[in-house]
Formats: structure tokens, C-alpha cells, sequence
């Protein structure tokens, strides 16, 4: 079972599948959410809804905390054995909450899910770890590989217009940003670290 997170950041405005999924709902997302998608629980403060959310929260957190509503909700997707994690509505608006759901991503991968993605309305953003990765794709489409959380070294890049069979980014660099794609698909094996993929959909 995956978890999907529906975090008030920017509301998302593409289709939410909920089948096979425990849908959570944080705070303030309650109020683009709602109708759109069935929900499963609500989690937060709730210092930014001001209505009551259906179904009732099990339990409201303080507002003044350590954690993001995004990582409680991370926190009970791990609980409830979830194997992966779809974030909506965590870009936009504030551009701290941003880069700290990314690193939601990260923590969900360093958990053990198998897989960590955020859906905004301008790019799907997926973390992948050690292993070999297939992303279907449109031709011509803006792809970025990002080391995240340290170096990451990555073998045999398939699809891509800049493609090497070896290549190390160091963390800060930005060798890896806007590549294109040249079929249906790309492909990579990850040797060491953290990829950030962002496929921004946008043909050039």
C-alpha cells in the first residue's frame, strides 16, 4: 500500500488516484482537497483550515512543533507499513516548506520505502537510491538528475541527449540539470548516493 500526502502548499491540479492508496490530509490541503478525493485521514495542527475536516482527526498535534504536518504525515504513512509515498501540493507558496518536503522525499527513502515521489503542478520529482531506474517519459522532455543528500555516481544513462556511461556529481554541482529525453523512455543505475529525478514534462 502507498501513501498519498496532500500537503497546502500550491493546490494540485491533476488527477490524485486513490485505489491501492491511504490518503492523508494535512492541515489547510483540506480545503482544495476535499470532493476531489476520498480521504482517508486527517492529520495536523490545523491552525490553517478553518472548517472541521471529514472523517475527524484522530488526534490534533500542536501548533507549536518540531515537525512539519508533511513529515507527521510521513511518520504515520511509516507507521501504518506503507511501501511508498506520492506528495501533492508541497510546492508553491513558501519555499522553505518546499525544500523541506524534499527532504521528506529522503526520509522516506532512507526508511525503507521503496519508492519517494512529489507531484507539483510543474514537474514529478522521484528520489531514487542504489539500484538500476526506468522512468517512461515523452520525447523531448527537460529531465534533471540531482545528487541529493551527498555524491551520487551514476552508470549507464540510456534515453537521454547527454547520456555517459559514467558520471559522478558532486553535491552542489549542476552538471546534471536539463537534459532532454530522446524516446518513450530513460534509464540509469545508481552505484552510490541519492538521485532527485525531475521530469518537468515540458517539451522544448
Amino acid at each position: 500500500m502507498r501513501a498519498a500526502i496532500l500537503l497546502n502548499g500550491e493546490p494540485y491540479r491533476g488527477e490524485i488516484p486513490a485505489d491501492g492508496a491511504y490518503v492523508i490530509c494535512c492541515d489547510g490541503a483540506y480545503a482544495w482537497a476535499k470532493g476531489r478525493v476520498r480521504i482517508d485521514e486527517n492529520l495536523g495542527d490545523f491552525d490553517s483550515l478553518d472548517e472541521t475536516p471529514t472523517p475527524a482527526p484522530l488526534r490534533t498535534f500542536p501548533a507549536e512543533k518540531n515537525e512539519t504536518d508533511g513529515e507527521l504525515a510521513v511518520d504515520r504513512a511509516l507507521e501504518l507499513g506503507c511501501d511508498g509515498v506520492v506528495i501533492y501540493g508541497g510546492g508553491g507558496r513558501r519555499e522553505d516548506h518546499f525544500l523541506g518536503n524534499l527532504h521528506l522525499l529522503f526520509k522516506a527513502k532512507t526508511a525503507g520505502m521503496t519508492f519517494a515521489m512529489m507531484k507539483t503542478n510543474g514537474a514529478e520529482l522521484t528520489l531514487v537510491g542504489v539500484g538500476d531506474h526506468t522512468f517512461a517519459c515523452g520525447r523531448g522532455q527537460t529531465v534533471s538528475l540531482l545528487p541529493f543528500g551527498g555524491e551520487a555516481h551514476i552508470m549507464e544513462m540510456k534515453g537521454l541527449k547527454y547520456a555517459a556511461e559514467e558520471l559522478r556529481l558532486g553535491y552542489g554541482s549542476t552538471r546534471g540539470i536539463s537534459n532532454l529525453t530522446t524516446g518513450n523512455e530513460f534509464s540509469f543505475r545508481v552505484e552510490r548516493g541519492y538521485v532527485l529525478v525531475i521530469n518537468s514534462g515540458e517539451v522544448l
